[in-house]
């Protein structure tokens, strides 16, 4: 199943950008006639037919359309501060997409080595991501934010977590969230949060949790609960 990314897709055809034409029609070899998938991102899967193999400028013809496909029973928020080697970090964010997860906002916090991101950048590893995994759904990647701005603003979730290794008599993640439920989880830098940020995050209504019996490293956290909250959830 080949599928292409359309986020301004209308109407009943649809023509491929040059990027997208190019690896279409001269990088996969495919022709007049042939069926692929388009999707917008936000839950809607596309099957098209190519009317104009043109490497430049391919013209679909819009098949039928799934609406909602592959959308999951909960939603996921992952607030994780990225790596100091951004390939980490960019690691993360690809196994996250591939696993399911809604939206990733990079935290900046006391310990944090790096502190920018390139999110154009970002943006496109989860697209490649995205279409790799036979999904519908784009996650949303925010542009970073320093720690107490995150944990001072309003934020809807059933279960809201920070995950630390300042203590080792912390509840496991998957005892604390449920089916069903909204979750946002707080994941810290290399030399993870501060006493100060946990305390701020627990008296903000956060809960502490632990991901595992190991010491992690942040992009092995962060993809860690993903996978946990989709197991909880029967993804």
């Amino acid at each position: 199943m080949q599928i292409f990314y359309a986020p301004q897709i209308e109407g009943d055809e649809y023509r491929l950008p040059e990027d997208e034409s190019k690896h279409c029609i001269r990088v996969l070899r495919m022709q007049l006639g042939d069926e692929l998938f388009l999707t917008d991102g936000r839950g809607n899967l596309h099957k098209a037919r190519i009317a104009d193999d043109n490497p430049k400028r391919c013209l679909v013809q819009i098949v039928s359309t799934q609406h909602e496909f592959g959308k999951r029973p909960f939603n996921l928020h992952i607030a994780i501060a990225p790596t100091k080697n951004i390939e980490r970090f960019e690691w993360f964010l690809e196994k996250a997409t591939e696993i399911g997860v809604d939206t990733i906002t990079p935290l900046l916090c006391d310990r944090s080595e790096r502190k920018d991101i390139k999110v154009d950048r970002l943006q496109k590893i989860l697209i490649s991501a995205m279409k790799q995994s036979v999904k519908a759904y784009l996650p949303t990647i925010n542009a970073i934010q320093p720690f107490k701005n995150f944990i001072k603003s309003t934020h809807q979730a059933d279960f809201k977590t920070i995950a630390h290794c300042n203590s080792w008599d912390l509840p496991p993640f998957q005892q604390v969230i449920q089916r069903g439920g909204s979750v946002l989880v707080l994941i810290g830098p290399e030399g993870d949060f501060t006493p100060a940020e946990v305390n701020l995050a627990l008296n903000s209504g956060f809960r502490e949790v632990s991901l595992s019996t190991s010491r992690l490293r942040t992009e092995t956290a962060g993809v860690v609960a993903c996978h946990t909250a989709n197991l909880i959830n029967g993804v």
